[in-house]
């Protein structure tokens, strides 16, 4: 019938013009939604993208020394030294002490990520540790002399630079990336998390720290928990032994927090950490974009919590001042081994007759238990230490 069936004998109708102008209507709305989503994520990465600060003045030292520098023994193993800063500089951070122009490492930590992305083991070194510091270069560009000292003077004297040739001196390990972190940046990631829960046995009234807590399980926000980290005269037997040990903890249970709280793969809470991160590190440059800090964090996600593994490395009271830090041997080179060759480490907590004989030697613990081989029958060795899962409130 005309006006009903096409020349063809179909029954489909052309849409009119109103029904074509609301389809072009909505076609466009669509295409704008698109381009303003496109937009706006574009926006917010290179907002993150641009806060990380480069270390380029490190990266242009560890060039400089590049032939004395260890090659990496296993491919995709990876050794990151994590750095706190005790820096005066800036609003935040002048908060805590007069900015004398100076800093030192307030922690240094070697995160090695093994290979298969199966285990992580994190390492403390004590910054009372008596070590070889390498000749390095200052800010105002003269050059130390290669001396016997205080492992954090390292950092003093020529940054990040200087403490990893350090560490690579004293480990035979190659860093492969670095991250430093001040005061403020440190309560800014913690309070984009939403706190750390932690459980304490005792109360804590500490007056140097500004830090007065109960006992029991509590969560802890940015000023409290840096308070928790650093204090150390006045908590225990006021040793950094027992500092190492509330730090390991705290980052033993903001690693089971990130995991547990699906913050890596939920974007409204993964952007404020990102953000806090972001603008709060300085690393190299290797790691000083988005994507490379995604690459890192991809590669921590699917780590159990039960390999994420905590630990000093063994040492002893140095013989020309107690006060001070030596390696224990052979201890501390077969964990620098283990690690260096990727290969299997375990960690298990101090027995108390351990504990209480000497609590600055947190060497091999005896009987190695571990299932783990390292390509023969021989078990991985055990050492003093924690992992992420048992840093928990129960």
């Amino acid at each position: 019938m005309p006006g009903v069936n096409g020349p063809d004998g179909g029954g489909s109708k052309p849409p009119s013009g109103r029904r074509r102008r609301v389809l072009r209507w909505v076609g466009l709305a669509m295409a704008l939604m698109v381009l303003v989503g496109a937009g706006a994520a574009w926006w917010l990465y290179r907002k993150l993208d641009a806060n990380i600060t480069p270390d380029t003045s490190a990266a242009a030292e560890l060039e400089r020394y590049e032939k004395e520098r260890p090659t990496q023994a296993v491919r995709g193993a990876q050794n990151i030294l994590l750095i706190g800063s005790d820096s005066r500089a800036g609003k935040e951070n002048g908060r805590y002490g007069q900015d004398g122009g100076t800093q030192r490492s307030d922690t240094t930590i070697l995160l090695h990520v093994a290979a298969d992305r199966k285990s992580a083991t994190a390492v403390s070194i004590p910054r009372d540790l008596m070590t070889e510091v390498p000749s390095c270069r200052k800010a105002d560009g003269t050059r130390t002399t290669e001396q016997f000292a205080q492992f954090n003077w390292a950092f003093q004297f020529g940054g990040a630079a200087c403490t990893i040739r350090t560490v690579e001196k004293l480990s035979g390990i190659r860093i492969d990336h670095h991250m430093v972190v001040d005061f403020g940046g440190f309560k800014k990631m913690v309070d984009a998390v939403g706190g750390v829960e932690i459980c304490l046995k005792r109360p804590i009234d500490d007056t140097e720290a500004k830090l007065k807590l109960p006992a029991g399980r509590q969560t802890l926000r940015g000023e409290q928990a840096l308070g928790f980290v650093r204090a150390r005269y006045s908590l225990g037997n006021g040793s950094d032994t027992e500092r190492m040990s509330r730090q390991q903890q705290f980052l033993g249970a903001l690693v089971k927090k990130v995991q547990s709280n699906g913050v890596l793969l939920n974007p409204a809470k993964l952007y404020p950490l990102l953000d806090a991160a972001t603008s709060s590190i300085t690393t190299d440059p290797g790691l000083a974009s988005l994507r490379g800090l995604y690459e890192l964090v991809r590669d921590m996600r699917d780590i159990p919590i039960d390999r994420t593994q905590f630990l000093t490395v063994p040492r002893k009271p140095y013989a020309a001042n107690p006060n001070r830090d030596e390696l224990l041997e052979p201890d501390a080179s077969r964990l620098f081994q283990q690690l260096r060759l990727d290969r299997p480490v375990t960690v298990s907590p101090a027995q108390p007759a351990q504990a209480a004989a000497d609590p600055k030697q947190p060497g091999e613990a005896a009987g190695n238990t571990s299932s783990q081989v390292t390509g023969s029958a021989t078990p991985a060795p055990t050492f003093t230490g924690t992992t992420a899962d048992t840093a928990t409130c129960r």
